[in-house]
């Protein structure tokens, strides 16, 4: 067993979820020469914007054939009619590696558009404060693929950001992804048919919750990754509905989340501090909530900062409700397992360990209480990592403890 990775919205309207789950095979439109047209409009707008412009964008379907930006100006939002509304469609796009690329915009605010099909990232926010992205769309329209964008929403080196009502679908890595940010809050959007639905990495205090993620490969992740320069802790992952996440992996070889198996429904890696309750977990085949460390992900090869902390700590995972998963594990080595300890009708345990702890800060055989993965409300199994996956063994009463609650995330808007 080389690596456990490899071994293997309720608050959304039903409107808006169906108008989302429809658009999974691509589609032809009719387009004017005027909405050809209007993209030199839009360049323009974000090419002059003043601080506290208001971009609006009318409803239409507009052809986009370079990537748009906007940096260095505070105050803006740009507006659509609706995610369903106003789309700015990059199928035809020739420049640029992004969509929309947002650089050092503070106080920048994004609504009801979709941005579809484009070469790379959709929207992509870096180096950001107070950031708004609501009713916003993301779709790479003709279904899953290798050769779709890696991110759908994705700011990064940002601080106090939201993102709230909004829809992603089809990117080949994550389709709503915060990285290297601060103060966090994802609520109430849909994430489906992406590699990882929700991911936050290398990120301080985030709050995920009222979120729909269901048909990626994995549902919602919470990383650090061992080769950027400051680690994250600190994330609450509630009140969400995480299901069928059974998408086969379809990210790019090589990168970290290639690794993730299908059929993952919660993943926490290397990162402390996680609080995860009461979510609606289900029916996601490898296993319905995966904890583990960098040894067994398979990262390393990525390059280590020195002072990388690979061990998750401090996991807490309370008040969900589980039903099914695990009863098909991706991958024949967990399959192995699973048929080995729980026969050829059983699954695996909701929660799937891989079983390694820091030893360095262990204390009489034990790690501190305040390190400790504590679970109730599931079951457990110990994969037995450091025993190279001889010993695997279901754990429960070992992990029979709480954590104090972790405190909501408050943004200054």
């Amino acid at each position: 067993m080389t690596a456990i990775w490899r071994a293997g919205l309720a608050a959304f309207s039903a409107l808006i979820v169906l108008q989302a789950c429809g658009q999974q095979t691509g589609q032809t439109r009719d387009v004017s020469d005027a909405d050809r047209e209007y993209q030199h409009v839009l360049m323009e707008a974000l090419l002059d914007a003043a601080p506290g412009s208001v971009i609006e964008i009318p409803a239409g379907v507009f052809v986009i054939e370079r990537g748009l930006s906007l940096a260095n100006v505070d105050g803006v939002t740009i507006r659509g009619a609706g995610m369903d509304e106003t789309i700015l469609s990059f199928a035809e796009q020739r420049a640029g590696a992004e969509g929309l690329l947002v650089t050092s915009a503070n106080n920048f605010t994004i609504e009801d558009l979709a941005i579809e099909d484009s070469i790379g990232d959709a929207l992509k926010i870096t180096g950001s404060e107070n950031v708004i992205i609501r009713r916003v769309r993301t779709e790479w329209t003709r279904g899953v693929s290798t050769d779709n964008g890696a991110y759908g929403i994705y700011p990064v080196l940002t601080t106090n950001v939201l993102i709230e009502e909004s829809v992603a679908i089809g990117a080949s890595d994550a389709g709503i992804y915060v990285g290297q940010s601060d103060n966090i809050v994802v609520r109430n959007n849909r994430a489906e048919y992406n590699v990882a639905g929700i991911e936050i990495e290398n990120s301080m205090d985030a709050d995920v919750y009222g979120n729909v993620a269901t048909n990626n490969t994995g549902g919602i992740l919470v990383f650090n990754m061992p080769n950027l320069p400051r680690p994250g802790h600190g994330t609450r992952v509630f009140d969400n509905d995480v299901y069928e996440n059974n998408t086969r992996n379809f990210g790019h070889a090589g990168t970290p989340v290639a690794n993730v198996p299908a059929g993952t429904g919660i993943l926490v890696n290397s990162n402390d501090d996680v609080e995860i309750f009461n979510n609606r977990v289900a029916r996601n085949r490898t296993a319905n909530v995966i904890i583990s460390s960098l040894h067994s992900a398979g990262f390393s090869e990525l390059g280590v900062e020195s002072d990388f902390d690979p061990y998750p700590e401090r996991i807490h995972i309370h008040g969900n409700t589980f039903e099914g998963g695990g009863n098909n594990p991706d991958g024949m080595d967990l399959q192995a397992l699973r048929i080995a300890l729980f026969g050829p009708t059983g699954r695996i345990p909701d929660v799937l360990w891989d079983g390694y702890v820091d030893e360095a800060k262990m204390v009489d055989g034990s790690l501190p209480d305040d390190l400790r993965l504590c679970v109730s409300g599931a079951e457990v199994l110990n994969a037995d990592g450091p025993g190279g996956y001889g010993n695997p063994r279901i754990v429960t009463a070992e992990h029979a403890c709480s954590h104090p609650p972790r405190a909501a995330v408050e943004l200054p808007f």
